[in-house]
């Protein structure tokens, strides 16, 4: 298959309507998530920018990290990733404690308030997904966190599926 032209030559499929679906709700996926993430970040700290949410999600899931580690796996640039670390700094939201393995580098980790702030928000968000879901069958839910979960794999093993300077 070349991705390029969307048709599968080995069975003369087209994946066009397939890929134009997909951009569809996609795209109001990543709208809504956006909104939401806006709304979660300023339940954590009204001042703390909708982006750098998904830096306290990373930090609580993965535990501490180097900042360079943080902008490979959101696939941003250094510059990005040091302004949102520093602005989550500020906030009382992380600090950095020397790096064992690297007396040079640091490791960031949420701190006590950070932690409270982050899983307050954190539980409000898993009860509205458990009302919104509630007619899903469990299995649904798994299938689509499967998924979602391969498509995260996918952009990060191609290096040109994300921009080094976003957010």
């Amino acid at each position: 298959m070349k991705p390029e032209d969307g048709v599968d030559h080995s069975e003369g499929h087209t994946y066009a309507s397939e890929f134009l679906d997909l951009e569809r709700e996609l795209a109001v996926f990543l709208r809504r998530a956006r909104a939401s993430s806006g709304e979660m970040a300023r339940e954590v700290h009204p001042e703390l920018e909708p982006a750098a949410y998904g830096l306290l999600v990373r930090l609580e899931d993965a535990g501490p990290q180097r900042a360079t580690d943080l902008a490979a796996y959101f696939g941003v640039g250094k510059a990005t990733m040091s302004r949102q670390l520093r602005a989550l700094d500020v906030l009382g939201l992380i600090a950095r404690t020397p790096d064992p393995a690297d007396g040079r580098a640091s490791l960031l980790q949420l701190t006590p308030e950070g932690r409270e702030r982050f899983t307050r928000v954190r539980n409000a968000r898993r009860a509205e997904y458990g009302r919104k879901l509630a007619a899903w069958d469990p299995a649904e839910i798994a299938e689509l966190a499967r998924l979602l979960h391969r498509l995260n794999g996918t952009a990060e093993s191609d290096p040109e599926a994300t921009d080094p300077e976003s957010a």
